[in-house]
């Protein structure tokens, strides 16, 4: 009795039993998933620790991307954007993007919530003819792209984009320190030094803060 009791609970949590909590449906989106993407300042060293999701049906989505971003070809000031990223599957386009991560060369951990407007989500449904470097034509493409840049003293820049069309930028941010420290421990243990590299850049021009 036991063993069929299991069974039966093993479909329902794969089907949605007929009075049980169902999954809500399939976004409705012209791509099968947006993505987001990291971005930081060339040397200015950071770790993701968490991307979570509000969207824009209201239904919160945790952890779905972390860890490196990718670095910029200068340390002061930003490029326009970047394509790449993490698909975030089954995940309508986004109403919130809550950020917690780690600027390694200072060190310090920042937490943001930052609110996507709405041009936002209308830009990421709207089809333009783009030119694709990587097919040498010219492609039909989405601005499905969300890309986070992070500097240190909490600077965040959000930008939207396509890998065929150009990126728009969202907006420029401040984010707050996060008390608990890196991964919420509270400990502050967790902080692993830069590469040798980039602490010798640090060394000799220091952060240039303010230029983000």
């Amino acid at each position: 009795m036991k063993r069929l009791a299991c069974a039966v609970a093993l479909l329902c949590s794969l089907s949605a039993c007929a009075n049980g909590p169902r999954l809500p449906p399939t976004p409705k989106l012209p791509y099968p998933a947006w993505y987001v993407g990291f971005a930081a300042p060339k040397h200015m060293e950071v770790w993701v620790e968490t991307v979570d999701v509000l969207d824009k049906r209201g239904l919160a989505f945790y952890r779905v991307h972390g860890g490196v971003a990718s670095y910029t070809g200068k340390t002061e000031g930003w490029h326009g954007g970047g394509s790449g990223g993490k698909p975030i599957n089954n995940v309508d386009l986004p109403d919130q993007i809550f950020l917690r991560w780690q600027s390694l060369v200072e060190p310090q951990a920042y937490k943001i919530s930052i609110r996507i407007p709405q041009w936002v989500r209308d830009e990421m449904l709207k089809p333009e003819q783009g030119f694709c470097q990587w097919a040498g034509e010219w492609q039909e493409d989405y601005r499905g792209t969300v890309t986070l840049g992070m500097a240190p003293g909490g600077i965040v820049k959000v930008w939207v984009g396509g890998s065929c069309l150009g990126f728009k930028e969202v907006g420029r941010y401040q984010a707050n320190v996060e008390p608990l420290g890196p991964y919420r421990n509270g400990k502050r243990l967790f902080y692993r030094a830069p590469n040798p590299k980039a602490q010798a850049w640090i060394d000799q021009h220091g952060i240039p803060y303010g230029s983000w």
